[in-house]
């Protein structure tokens, strides 16, 4: 378990281990899920499609893809 501090710019740094765990570099995107009073780092897909793969159990819509990927920008 590693310490961060928000700075007066709302900001954090990632601790090196998460950084490590996550192969993140500099410039990488993350996301950042907040639930209930828990907040989540994970590293961001290189494929939408491979990441949500499986998860219904049949394939999404085009529709619904589409506005999956456009929410990641």
């Amino acid at each position: 378990m590693a310490t961060a501090t928000v700075s007066s710019k709302n900001q954090i740094v990632i601790p090196r281990e998460a950084r490590d765990a996550l192969d993140l570099r500099a410039g990488d995107k993350v996301l950042v899920v907040v639930r209930g009073k828990r907040v989540l780092v994970l590293q961001k897909p290189e494929s939408h499609r491979l990441a949500i793969r499986g998860v219904a159990g049949k394939a999404y819509p085009a529709r619904h893809l589409q506005k999956e990927r456009q929410s990641w920008e």
